[in-house]
């Protein structure tokens, strides 16, 4: 019944503001900019970022998303680097899973993100 996952919801309270950071600081593409519907998207590979503000949509308050969004990047400390330079502040060190590499950190409002890199393969099954 169920063939993927079309978007992920993230919220904001000043759309504006969550663009620059998603368009600019990211440098994610921006294929939806609808303030007058108070949401964005954007396209950082399969799935796309619907950055929306739930007060103004009428669909319930401002809660930040605790659990990351996984962002994927070929090399984690280069994309961190990078994001540093930008003013992006990380959560502690790199972590090496044995299995991937990650990098956390959040956006303006406080949902969490990460620089995400799985560099084994993945079990079969």
């Amino acid at each position: 019944m169920i063939s993927g996952v079309d978007f992920v919801s993230i919220p904001t309270s000043d759309l504006e503001r969550a663009v620059e950071f998603y368009g600019s600081t990211l440098d994610l593409r921006c294929s939806k900019h609808m303030p007058e519907r108070n949401f964005a998207e954007f396209e950082p590979g399969s799935v796309t970022l619907n950055v929306m503000d739930p007060v103004k949509m009428g669909i319930g308050e401002l809660r930040p998303n605790p659990n990351p969004v996984a962002l994927h990047v070929d090399d984690v400390s280069a994309a961190r680097a990078l994001l540093e330079e930008r003013g992006v502040t990380f959560f502690g060190d790199i972590v090496d899973t044995g299995v991937c590499h990650m990098a956390f950190f959040g956006d303006p409002d406080g949902n969490a993100l990460m620089l995400h890199h799985r560099y084994a393969p993945r079990d079969g099954g």
